[in-house]
């Protein structure tokens, strides 16, 4: 990883494709593909990364989810803006990863970093 500006180096994964495909592809379907690429995975650690922020980021929204669903009222309202939001902080995770950046989420990318070291 660059420091200067989080852009990793460009190169092939030990699947055989591109780090950013590999990288972009662990989040399509969120923390199914994320596994998938955290453990057929064997070099890359910003293919590596990106999967775990992938199975980290999908199980956390799960559970919020689930517990502003057991909130009468406030929860259900604020359960409607978790669609929306999570759509768009998809599509950036997707973009930022096939740029080859390590972007990381606040609290989670820092889990996903140290899963990875």
């Amino acid at each position: 990883m660059d420091n200067n500006n989080n852009v990793t180096n460009k190169g092939k994964s030990s699947l055989g494709m591109e780090e950013n495909i590999a990288a972009l592809l662990s989040y399509v379907l969120g923390f199914i593909t994320g596994i998938i690429f955290y453990v057929l995975e064997k070099e890359s650690k910003f293919v590596k990364f990106h999967a775990m922020q992938s199975i980290i980021y999908s199980v956390a929204l799960m559970i919020l989810t689930f517990i502003l669903g057991l909130i009468p009222i406030i929860g259900w309202i604020l359960s409607l803006f978790i669609p929306p939001l999570s759509l768009i902080l998809w599509i950036v995770l997707l973009v930022k990863s096939y740029k080859y950046e390590y972007f990381k989420l606040p609290v989670i990318g820092d889990i996903a970093e140290k899963q990875v070291k």
